[in-house]
């Protein structure tokens, strides 16, 4: 087995503002595993500022078990998953990619999509939703209007939230969900979570800092509409800490290491009676292939990252007005175009 890289620049189609960030080009890393039979495995992680993480890490921690990787043709996903986690617990996001891509290898070695071989029954998978950034309301009103799409999620943590909320729904009857990314504090969410119920908004993602446990104590108990963590739910052991404090949790698979722990984290979840949702970082076909494998375990998923850029160097799932429609290719669906 052979480990290979290919690194893009994925163009936005709007600049993309959250609470913490703002950017136009996301770039990313796409594994892959290819054995001597031809068969290609492809996994993907993109690079993060804001968790410190660059394409140039990925790779120099990749390349330093290289050896290790390509010795392990034989190895289930899980198994080199284990097997290299020591060497990558400080890079989850090269973790991930190596991961999805042995998966991947996996299931179209076995001649069948990879939900197919986890013995998964599709028949119910969520719909995506389609992010709005933050940005002038006539902006994100404008942005809403470019692709009619029955479930939005709306970026918030500015001054004006409850009136961007107000606004955008004035111009459509989709349902809403809004992601604060930490901006807000305990009362604000409190406060703010009747008019949003109002506004027909079906949760709150992440309103607190990942570290105010108190006061998530507080919003999980008062508030109008049920809460999920986000960036309090990283790594596994992260969901323990969320029990009693979220009605659910978002995982990002580049975030915790890949599929491997995504479903040993789904599984923690819903034991505790929390729903579950996967999110996307701006992957392209590749990383989004991946998290569509995982909808019939999930309550929610938000996998739009294909739909904001403009250069997709991959083909895979492909989401028609929030269904996902698989590819006619096994493991993942994903290919490099």
């Amino acid at each position: 087995m052979k480990l290979f890289f290919h690194q893009f620049d994925l163009r936005l189609k709007h600049t993309f503002t959250i609470a913490h960030d703002s950017r136009d080009v996301q770039k990313t890393l796409i594994v892959e595993l290819r054995d001597e039979t031809g068969y290609q495995g492809f996994g993907e992680a993109t690079a993060n500022k804001y968790y410190g993480i660059t394409i140039d890490r990925m790779i120099a921690d990749l390349e330093s078990i290289r050896q290790s990787i390509e010795a392990s043709d034989h190895l289930s996903a899980e198994e080199l998953w284990t097997l290299v986690h020591s060497h990558l617990a400080q890079n989850p996001f090269a973790q991930c990619a190596l991961d999805e891509a042995m998966h991947d290898l996996i299931a179209k070695r076995a001649g069948m999509p990879l939900y197919q071989y986890w013995q998964l029954d599709t028949a119910n998978n969520p719909i995506t939703d389609y992010t709005i950034g933050i940005d002038t309301i006539e902006k994100m009103v404008a942005k809403m209007q470019e692709l009619p799409w029955p479930l939005y999620k709306i970026k918030l943590g500015t001054k004006d939230d409850l009136a961007i909320v107000r606004e955008l729904r004035q111009h459509t009857d989709a349902l809403f969900r809004v992601d604060a990314n930490c901006a807000w504090t305990a009362d604000e969410t409190i406060r703010f979570s009747p008019e949003l119920k109002t506004l027909g908004v079906e949760f709150i993602e992440q309103p607190l800092s990942a570290d105010d446990l108190t006061g998530q104590k507080r919003v999980f108990a008062e508030s109008a509409l049920p809460v999920i963590a986000d960036e309090s739910c990283i790594i596994e052991r992260d969901v323990e800490r969320c029990i009693n404090h979220f009605h659910g949790v978002n995982i990002k698979l580049t975030k915790c290491g890949g599929l491997t722990p995504a479903r040993r984290m789904i599984e923690r979840a819903k034991q505790a009676g929390m729903s579950v949702m996967v999110g996307c970082m701006t992957e392209s076909s590749v990383g989004i292939s991946a998290i569509a494998q995982l909808l019939p375990l999930l309550d929610y998923v938000d996998m739009d990252g294909t739909l904001l850029i403009t250069n997709d160097p991959a083909t895979g799932i492909t989401l028609d007005y929030g269904k996902v429609q698989y590819a006619d290719e096994n493991g993942t669906g994903a290919r490099l175009k």
